[in-house]
């Protein structure tokens, strides 16, 4: 079994090609070729922390993978990153594993930001201002991953503690350097100022509402993947006039969804969409609703295996 650490994997990793390999993902599971069941969650309520356990084969390929991601707060306190995780990649043949991607959860992290840059390159977003609200590793790189397929010039953010704002702001000004870089003081704010906004918070109350909203915004809303939480308001929902989910079993357990399930009707999953485009009113909100699906985690390990053996080859 091959190991791949962290740095190997950042080392080779291109976000465009990240953000095309989520689009086929994304399109595989929505035909129906993959087996992905739902995810498992573990809590440690001494550490505040959650795990979450995912997994997916799709039909015909040459792997399944089973992927470890958690999250630890207090590892603020210890100096330690809060984030963390694996992905195993075993032989759909024999079952054996083929590798173990420790990836100390960049994967997730980086295939959860390509597929909000996925979904606004998909419906021609052309934005110039990103709006974040958070201020972690997953607000960074939705502003790398967005400013891959957007000539971005402003990014607004907000998030609840100055320090790390600030921080995560002083970040964002190296990681995009052709973008300015301004601090809101509440979400509204960074509503008013831009219509493409990413919320990336483990917030378990509404951030956000319809009145707060420019027409044709579109909201990433990323950070509920848990029964419980809750970035924006149901009236958004209730509003948009076309909102997407990573899978409709999932969201409506774990995503925004959860909060506004007689709306599952009226939702459409993104692979479906990318499919085969609907037509929507561009002057209503549009929202995407993710919750992170163990195809994902399957392609991007495959991505991130087959780069460093083909590496390695193109070395000997």
């Amino acid at each position: 079994m091959k190991v791949i650490n962290l740095q190997s994997i950042q080392r080779s990793f291109d976000p465009v090609e990240a953000i095309d390999v989520m689009r086929q993902a994304l399109v595989s599971q929505a035909r129906g070729e993959c087996d992905t069941p739902m995810p498992m969650h573990l809590t440690i309520p001494s550490e505040q922390a959650e795990v979450h356990i995912k997994s997916s084969y799709r039909e015909g390929g040459d792997y399944f993978a089973v992927k470890v991601a958690s999250g630890f707060p207090k590892n603020l306190e210890r100096g330690l990153s809060v984030g963390n995780g694996s992905v195993l990649l075993l032989s759909a043949e024999t079952g054996q594993p083929v590798a173990l991607l420790a990836d100390e959860g960049f994967l997730t992290d980086a295939r959860t930001a390509a597929v909000s840059a996925l979904v606004s390159r998909e419906l021609g977003r052309s934005d110039t201002s990103l709006g974040i609200l958070g201020s972690g590793i997953q607000a960074r790189l939705q502003a790398q991953m967005h400013a891959s397929v957007l000539d971005l010039e402003r990014i607004w953010i907000w998030g609840r503690t100055p320090e790390r704002v600030a921080s995560c702001a002083r970040d964002l000004r190296g990681l995009v350097p052709g973008a300015e870089v301004k601090i809101a003081s509440t979400p509204s704010e960074v509503a008013r100022n831009t219509r493409l906004i990413t919320t990336v918070t483990a917030a378990r109350r509404p951030l956000l509402s319809a009145a707060d909203l420019q027409p044709g915004t579109h909201i990433a809303a990323v950070g509920s993947d848990s029964p419980g939480k809750q970035e924006l308001d149901p009236d958004i929902l209730e509003h948009a006039s076309l909102v997407l989910v990573d899978s409709l079993a999932q969201c409506e357990r774990l995503g925004e969804l959860q909060h506004a399930i007689h709306l599952r009707e009226s939702v459409v999953e993104a692979g479906a969409f990318f499919d085969s485009p609907m037509r929507y009113d561009p002057e209503g909100p549009t929202v995407c609703d993710f919750t992170g699906l163990g195809v994902e985690d399957l392609f991007i390990a495959r991505y991130a295996y087959e780069t460093q053996v083909g590496e390695s080859e193109s070395v000997q």
